[in-house]
Protein backbone atom coordinates (compact mmCIF):
# COMPACT_ATOMS: atom_id res chain seq x y z
CA UNK A 1 0.00 0.00 0.00
CA UNK A 2 1.40 3.40 -1.17
CA UNK A 3 1.94 5.87 1.57
CA UNK A 4 -0.18 9.17 2.71
CA UNK A 5 1.23 11.83 2.43
CA UNK A 6 -0.68 14.43 4.71
CA UNK A 7 0.33 18.66 4.59
CA UNK A 8 -0.26 20.87 7.74
CA UNK A 9 -0.24 24.47 7.17
CA UNK A 10 0.01 26.23 10.35
CA UNK A 11 1.65 29.22 11.57
CA UNK A 12 1.80 27.77 14.92
CA UNK A 13 4.52 25.29 14.79
CA UNK A 14 3.81 23.75 18.13
CA UNK A 15 0.67 22.48 17.20
CA UNK A 16 1.84 21.52 13.77
CA UNK A 17 4.36 19.20 15.34
CA UNK A 18 1.45 18.02 17.76
CA UNK A 19 -0.24 16.76 14.73
CA UNK A 20 2.37 15.21 13.10
CA UNK A 21 2.79 13.04 16.16
CA UNK A 22 -0.46 11.90 16.21
CA UNK A 23 -0.47 11.39 11.92
CA UNK A 24 2.75 9.59 12.04
CA UNK A 25 1.62 7.04 14.89
CA UNK A 26 -1.03 6.26 12.61
CA UNK A 27 1.56 5.24 9.90
CA UNK A 28 1.02 8.64 7.82
CA UNK A 29 3.89 10.88 6.05
CA UNK A 30 3.46 14.27 7.42
CA UNK A 31 4.96 17.72 5.41
CA UNK A 32 4.55 20.68 7.59
CA UNK A 33 4.52 24.56 6.17
CA UNK A 34 4.19 27.49 8.34
CA UNK A 35 2.60 29.87 6.22
CA UNK A 36 -0.42 29.41 3.03
CA UNK A 37 2.47 30.23 0.49
CA UNK A 38 4.62 27.77 1.32
CA UNK A 39 1.98 25.40 1.85
CA UNK A 40 1.00 26.23 -1.89
CA UNK A 41 4.30 25.86 -2.91
CA UNK A 42 4.95 22.02 -1.21
CA UNK A 43 1.51 20.69 -2.60
CA UNK A 44 2.75 22.23 -6.14
CA UNK A 45 5.98 20.03 -5.96
CA UNK A 46 5.12 17.68 -3.46
CA UNK A 47 2.37 14.32 -3.70
CA UNK A 48 0.27 15.38 -1.17
CA UNK A 49 -3.59 13.54 -0.35
CA UNK A 50 -5.02 15.30 2.25
CA UNK A 51 -4.29 19.17 3.47
CA UNK A 52 -4.74 20.40 7.71
CA UNK A 53 -5.20 23.69 7.22
CA UNK A 54 -5.27 26.53 9.83
CA UNK A 55 -7.25 29.41 8.98
CA UNK A 56 -5.38 32.40 10.44
CA UNK A 57 -2.09 32.53 8.64
CA UNK A 58 0.55 35.06 7.31
CA UNK A 59 0.91 36.15 3.61
CA UNK A 60 -1.86 34.19 2.63
CA UNK A 61 -4.35 33.23 5.11
CA UNK A 62 -6.58 29.13 5.23
CA UNK A 63 -9.10 30.67 2.70
CA UNK A 64 -7.64 32.24 0.31
CA UNK A 65 -5.26 28.91 0.33
CA UNK A 66 -8.38 27.08 0.10
CA UNK A 67 -9.71 29.34 -3.36
CA UNK A 68 -5.94 28.07 -4.69
CA UNK A 69 -6.23 24.93 -3.91
CA UNK A 70 -9.54 24.36 -5.35
CA UNK A 71 -8.86 26.04 -8.70
CA UNK A 72 -6.15 23.20 -9.58
CA UNK A 73 -6.68 20.04 -7.33
CA UNK A 74 -9.42 17.64 -5.56
CA UNK A 75 -7.49 16.83 -2.36
CA UNK A 76 -9.95 16.82 0.79
CA UNK A 77 -9.44 19.32 2.88
CA UNK A 78 -9.79 19.99 6.82
CA UNK A 79 -9.79 23.25 8.21
CA UNK A 80 -8.49 24.72 11.41
CA UNK A 81 -9.88 27.40 13.34
CA UNK A 82 -9.76 29.25 17.43
CA UNK A 83 -13.12 30.44 15.82
CA UNK A 84 -16.14 28.57 17.02
CA UNK A 85 -18.78 30.90 15.57
CA UNK A 86 -20.97 28.99 12.98
CA UNK A 87 -20.49 31.87 9.88
CA UNK A 88 -16.79 31.07 10.31
CA UNK A 89 -17.47 27.50 10.08
CA UNK A 90 -20.15 28.30 6.84
CA UNK A 91 -17.64 30.30 5.09
CA UNK A 92 -14.85 27.48 5.16
CA UNK A 93 -16.84 25.50 4.10
CA UNK A 94 -18.27 27.38 1.56
CA UNK A 95 -14.82 28.26 0.11
CA UNK A 96 -14.28 24.67 -0.34
CA UNK A 97 -13.20 22.82 2.87
CA UNK A 98 -14.35 19.35 3.54
CA UNK A 99 -14.49 19.30 6.91
CA UNK A 100 -14.25 22.23 9.84
CA UNK A 101 -12.57 21.71 13.54
CA UNK A 102 -12.30 24.13 16.05
CA UNK A 103 -9.38 24.39 18.38
CA UNK A 104 -8.41 23.16 20.92
CA UNK A 105 -9.64 19.87 19.49
CA UNK A 106 -9.12 16.32 20.77
CA UNK A 107 -6.55 14.58 18.80
CA UNK A 108 -8.76 11.20 18.74
CA UNK A 109 -11.50 12.97 16.76
CA UNK A 110 -8.61 14.72 14.62
CA UNK A 111 -7.73 11.25 13.32
CA UNK A 112 -11.30 10.22 13.06
CA UNK A 113 -11.79 12.88 10.84
CA UNK A 114 -8.54 12.57 8.68
CA UNK A 115 -9.46 9.31 8.46
CA UNK A 116 -12.99 9.54 7.46
CA UNK A 117 -11.84 12.17 4.74
CA UNK A 118 -9.27 10.02 3.29
CA UNK A 119 -11.92 6.99 2.82
CA UNK A 120 -14.21 9.23 1.06
CA UNK A 121 -11.93 10.20 -1.13
CA UNK A 122 -10.52 7.01 -2.31
CA UNK A 123 -13.61 5.72 -2.44
CA UNK A 124 -14.77 8.50 -4.89
CA UNK A 125 -11.39 8.29 -6.78
CA UNK A 126 -11.86 4.80 -7.35
CA UNK A 127 -15.26 5.48 -8.50
CA UNK A 128 -14.08 7.95 -10.99
CA UNK A 129 -11.43 5.65 -11.91
CA UNK A 130 -14.20 2.62 -12.33
CA UNK A 131 -16.24 4.99 -14.43
CA UNK A 132 -13.45 6.12 -16.79
CA UNK A 133 -12.20 2.49 -17.25
CA UNK A 134 -16.02 1.63 -18.62
CA UNK A 135 -15.58 4.33 -21.39
CA UNK A 136 -12.20 3.25 -22.30
CA UNK A 137 -14.18 0.07 -22.92
CA UNK A 138 -16.25 1.61 -25.69
CA UNK A 139 -14.87 3.72 -28.67
CA UNK A 140 -17.51 5.30 -30.92
CA UNK A 141 -16.36 5.99 -34.61
CA UNK A 142 -19.04 7.57 -36.56
CA UNK A 143 -22.23 5.29 -35.76
CA UNK A 144 -19.67 2.43 -35.22
CA UNK A 145 -19.87 1.24 -31.90
CA UNK A 146 -16.50 -0.88 -30.92
CA UNK A 147 -16.50 -2.71 -27.68
CA UNK A 148 -13.98 -4.64 -25.72
CA UNK A 149 -15.23 -5.96 -22.86
CA UNK A 150 -18.36 -7.80 -25.28
CA UNK A 151 -15.64 -8.10 -28.20
CA UNK A 152 -18.75 -6.77 -30.70
CA UNK A 153 -18.91 -3.72 -33.42
CA UNK A 154 -22.23 -2.43 -33.87
CA UNK A 155 -23.61 0.17 -36.28
CA UNK A 156 -26.90 1.31 -34.93
CA UNK A 157 -27.58 -1.76 -32.74
CA UNK A 158 -26.78 -3.67 -35.76
CA UNK A 159 -23.86 -6.40 -35.12
CA UNK A 160 -21.16 -6.68 -37.66
CA UNK A 161 -19.76 -10.35 -37.72
CA UNK A 162 -16.15 -10.42 -37.48
CA UNK A 163 -13.44 -12.88 -36.57
CA UNK A 164 -11.42 -12.69 -33.48
CA UNK A 165 -8.72 -11.78 -35.77
CA UNK A 166 -10.59 -9.09 -37.63
CA UNK A 167 -12.31 -6.99 -34.36
CA UNK A 168 -8.28 -7.05 -32.83
CA UNK A 169 -7.08 -5.18 -36.07
CA UNK A 170 -9.95 -3.02 -35.55
CA UNK A 171 -9.83 -2.04 -32.03
CA UNK A 172 -5.75 -1.49 -32.32
CA UNK A 173 -6.31 0.73 -35.11
CA UNK A 174 -9.57 2.70 -32.94
CA UNK A 175 -7.68 2.87 -30.20
CA UNK A 176 -5.07 5.26 -31.77
CA UNK A 177 -7.19 7.24 -33.91
CA UNK A 178 -4.74 9.32 -36.42
CA UNK A 179 -1.66 6.89 -35.88
CA UNK A 180 -0.24 5.40 -38.86
CA UNK A 181 0.25 1.42 -38.02
CA UNK A 182 2.52 -0.92 -40.76
CA UNK A 183 1.85 -4.37 -41.93
CA UNK A 184 4.59 -5.26 -39.36
CA UNK A 185 3.21 -3.79 -36.22
CA UNK A 186 -0.29 -4.92 -36.86
CA UNK A 187 1.11 -8.34 -37.18
CA UNK A 188 3.48 -8.50 -34.20
CA UNK A 189 0.62 -6.89 -32.48
CA UNK A 190 -2.57 -8.59 -33.06
CA UNK A 191 -0.72 -12.06 -33.43
CA UNK A 192 2.23 -11.78 -31.11
CA UNK A 193 4.64 -13.44 -33.74
CA UNK A 194 7.64 -12.09 -35.55
CA UNK A 195 6.65 -10.09 -39.18
CA UNK A 196 7.97 -11.90 -42.16
CA UNK A 197 8.42 -8.95 -45.41
CA UNK A 198 6.79 -11.91 -47.46
CA UNK A 199 3.84 -12.26 -45.60
CA UNK A 200 0.40 -10.67 -46.51
CA UNK A 201 -1.27 -11.99 -43.83
CA UNK A 202 -2.57 -8.31 -42.78
CA UNK A 203 -3.50 -7.27 -45.93
CA UNK A 204 -5.67 -9.88 -46.49
CA UNK A 205 -7.01 -9.17 -43.15
CA UNK A 206 -7.63 -5.31 -43.74
CA UNK A 207 -9.35 -6.09 -47.17
CA UNK A 208 -11.85 -8.57 -45.85
CA UNK A 209 -12.75 -5.90 -42.53
CA UNK A 210 -12.97 -3.45 -45.15
CA UNK A 211 -15.63 -5.13 -46.84
CA UNK A 212 -17.80 -5.78 -43.92
CA UNK A 213 -17.66 -2.12 -42.64
CA UNK A 214 -17.76 -0.64 -45.55
CA UNK A 215 -20.83 -3.01 -46.41
CA UNK A 216 -22.36 -1.72 -42.95
CA UNK A 217 -21.66 2.35 -42.69
CA UNK A 218 -23.32 2.76 -46.71
CA UNK A 219 -19.35 3.25 -48.50
CA UNK A 220 -17.40 4.78 -45.82
CA UNK A 221 -14.09 4.37 -45.62
CA UNK A 222 -13.06 4.03 -42.26
CA UNK A 223 -9.68 2.36 -42.80
CA UNK A 224 -6.93 4.20 -44.77
CA UNK A 225 -4.29 3.00 -46.50
CA UNK A 226 -1.18 5.70 -46.09
CA UNK A 227 0.94 4.15 -49.49
CA UNK A 228 4.45 2.81 -48.27
CA UNK A 229 3.99 3.16 -44.82
CA UNK A 230 0.72 1.29 -43.21
CA UNK A 231 -2.95 1.82 -42.19
CA UNK A 232 -4.88 4.20 -39.80
CA UNK A 233 -8.24 5.13 -38.81
CA UNK A 234 -8.83 9.01 -39.12
CA UNK A 235 -10.80 10.05 -35.49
Amino acid sequence: MNTIQILIADDDLEIAELIKIYLTNEGYQVLIAGNGREAMELIAKESVQLMILDVMMPEMNGLEVVRAVRAEYGIPILMLSAKAEDMDKIMGLTTGADDYMVKPFNALELIARVKSLLRRSIYLNSQLQTAQDQDKDIIQLHSLKISKKSHTVTVEDRNINLTSTEFDILYLLASHPGQVFSAEAIFEAVWKDKFLESNNTVMVHISKLRDKLESELGGVKLIQTVWGVGYKIEP
